[in-house]
């Protein structure tokens, strides 16, 4: 693989994780199982490591998929909120266990605990009352919902008397039942409201309503894993855990401390199967190193703890009847087969579609209408189909026949070569590619317009915008007939699209939703052909002479500029004062000039904007420490960086140091 296919092949995977985080920590609608999401951050983690100056700060590798929204409060985690790495296998718990001893001087103890599948929280105590729950965000910053978790049973809003810590944190997980999923999603139907998919999306989005009284119906429950703070009762993590149950936390009772890898292995096997009696969702094992010195001796990774670890599950199987097969188009014109199968409880909730993929899977498999087939809730979060029983096929079942035209608009469909999805060419006039990619025109990491999905599916259902040009013809007076739409939620949103033309050109570009185009190609794409017009005009020579930018990049950005109805798409979009330049400032001062800077820990600030004010004064910004790097900015729990930089020598500053480099205030 040469670097320039390296970088091509490295921005298709950061899109394709980003839109998986989108999905799975946003709209709680996960559309991949995680061992196939992880198998996506494996293959860029690889290439990352082959060749390093791939490497950006903005990686999916260097960083914790994120949950933030724009309706609640962002709070600064005191200690980062970091995600667990995750293994499949009895091996990679044997490399786990390698790793942790030939980095300690003492035996490791361990400590195993079921994975529950909700969504995290952190729950901060002072003077024993809850003083804040925040979610685990970016993992550096998260959203403070302590009204809605105030609600919640299982977690005290005082604790009774006893030897707790004047301020303590406790993590864990918010989940929602069983028997809780079940009677919601009744209600929903009873009301033409469309079902969670299971209770893991239901648990996260029943924690973002706005409206905490609808939130204590829910029956959400929460178990609690890790404590955090000065002046904890024991110095290990189970004897910490076993004195919170003590105070009042819910803490799981299926909980045991493990000296050998057969130990852990037992665990591991009685719960694989022992699981499905729980009135709850759990979706693997968690070891944990036992004692804290040595998990401060361990230390962090950019994403995760190196004293933990997550064991996955194998994925539960069923065997139901194929109904129907139904194809969904996607925002780029993908189609995307769905089964529709008999009804089956499988990991506890009711399986009623699944993911058939592509037509080749199809084909592979040699799936027939009626057959009996084999599903598989991979990661315990989406269905899909592995198998089919051969042995159950009717006598004179005709073989499956791919569609060959849109389901939505009949144009006829394409795919190019070496692609696995058919596309809806007719991306102009094509129902839900439209409305795709208006809400990716809209969404946060492009023009960040402050409009939920629904929100835009209305407007475009009423006919109210047919682009995403039409946005910026929207008044006050077309929304306020609208259910809902009160005078101060309407002149947000209008608010909202006026201030979206200050984006810079590179996010205008990446909004127009050019096919593989992510963040940072429309950055590349911005800095070496600095308008509009001048990437519209490039010949494929041009395109391919950008960083990172490979001949199928550089053909799509052709065909997108090639359309009429494109071009006469972003002259509205100029019309309507969007930035079609890129107005790069030259820097505010040499301040920092050669100047390398590596940036950890968690600071007052989001580290895009730290970045870019260091950009500004002349320093550059790296994602990890080499011979170059000169400053080290550290935050709160810098960790491993930390510990790497004061034995390399390098210069280690304060944010408040840093901001006096500048001569500037925070």
């Amino acid at each position: 693989m040469t670097l320039k296919e390296a970088a091509e092949r490295a921005e298709r995977l950061r899109a394709a994780i980003e839109t998986h985080n989108r999905h799975y920590y946003i709209e709680n609608k996960p559309v991949i199982s995680d061992f196939e999401y992880d198998l996506l951050l494996q293959e860029l983690a690889g290439i990352e490591r082959l060749f390093p100056s791939l490497i950006v700060a903005t990686s999916p590798t260097q960083r914790v998929g994120s949950d933030r929204t724009r309706e609640f409060t962002q709070v600064a985690h005191r200690y980062a909120m970091l995600s667990l790495g995750n293994t499949y296998s009895t091996d990679e718990i044997r490399d786990f266990d390698s790793r942790i001893r030939r980095s300690l001087d003492d035996e490791p103890e361990y400590v195993c605990e079921l994975k529950f599948d909700g969504t995290a929280i952190g729950l901060t105590y002072l003077n024993g009352r809850l003083h804040q729950a925040v979610t685990r965000g970016d993992g550096e910053y998260g959203d403070d919902v302590t009204a809605n978790v105030r609600t919640i049973p299982s977690i005290p809003p005082q604790l009774p008397p006893g030897e707790w810590p004047h301020e303590f944190e406790i993590r864990g997980e918010i989940l929602m039942p069983f028997h809780a999923f079940e009677r919601l999603n009744n209600q929903r139907a009873a009301h033409g409201a469309p079902p969670f998919a299971n209770p893991r999306n239901a648990a996260a989005g029943s924690l973002k309503l706005l409206d905490s009284r609808i939130v204590a119906h829910r029956g959400l429950e929460c178990f609690l894993y890790h404590i955090l703070g000065e002046n904890l009762p024991a110095d290990n993590h189970f004897d910490n855990l076993r004195k919170a149950a003590q105070w009042g936390f819910r803490i799981s009772e299926q909980m045991t401390k493990c000296r050998t890898l057969d130990e852990i292995s037992t665990f591991i096997r009685h719960w694989d199967e022992a699981r499905k009696t729980l009135p709850y969702a759990t979706d693997g094992v968690v070891i944990k190193v036992n004692s804290l010195a040595q998990q401060q001796q361990l230390g962090l990774t950019a994403k995760s703890p190196r004293w933990a670890t997550a064991f996955k599950f194998k994925a539960e199987q069923g065997i139901t009847e194929l109904l129907s097969v139904d194809f969904q188009v996607g925002r780029t014109g993908a189609i995307t087969p769905v089964a529709n199968l008999q009804p089956l409880q499988l990991a506890g909730t009711t399986v009623k579609r699944a993911s058939l993929h592509n037509a080749d899977q199809i084909a592979l498999l040699d799936i027939r209408l009626h057959d009996m087939v084999i599903v598989e809730k991979g990661g315990e979060i989406i269905p899909k189909i592995v198998g089919v029983d051969h042995s159950q096929r009717k006598a004179g079942s005709p073989p499956f026949h791919y569609i060959t035209q849109c389901p939505e608009c009949a144009a006829t469909l394409i795919r190019d070569e070496g692609e696995a999805k058919h596309y809806c060419p007719n991306d102009a006039h094509c129902p839900p590619q439209i409305l795709g990619k208006i809400l990716h025109f809209a969404s946060r990491r492009a023009m960040n317009i402050n409009a939920g999905e629904a929100t835009i599916e209305m407007l475009y259902r009423e006919g109210l915008i047919k682009n995403v040009a039409d946005l910026y013809l929207l008044k006050k007076e077309h929304l306020r007939h609208f259910h809902n739409w009160g005078e101060k939620s309407a002149e947000n949103f209008i608010t909202s699209i006026a201030a979206s033309v200050q984006a810079p050109f590179a996010k205008a570009l990446y909004a127009l939703g050019i096919r593989y185009v992510g963040e940072t190609t429309a950055k590349k794409l911005a800095d070496a052909l600095p308008s509009i017009d001048a990437i519209a005009k490039a010949n494929l020579d041009q395109l391919l002479a950008v960083d990172e930018i490979g001949e199928r990049i550089a053909q799509s950005i052709i065909h997108y500029f090639a359309d009429e109805n494109n071009r006469t798409l972003i002259a509205r979009l100029r019309h309507a004062g969007i930035r079609m330049t890129n107005e790069a400032q030259a820097p505010r001062t040499a301040a920092l000039t050669g100047m390398v800077f590596v940036i950890t820990g968690t600071l007052s600030r989001p580290r895009e904007d730290i970045k870019a004010l260091i950009e500004q004064h002349g320093g550059r910004v790296a994602a990890d420490i080499s011979a170059k790097t000169t400053h080290l900015l550290a935050g709160l729990n810098a960790g491993s960086k930390l510990a790497r930089a004061k034995k390399a020598g390098i210069k280690i500053i304060s944010e408040q140091e840093y901001a006096e480099l500048l001569n500037i205030q925070r």
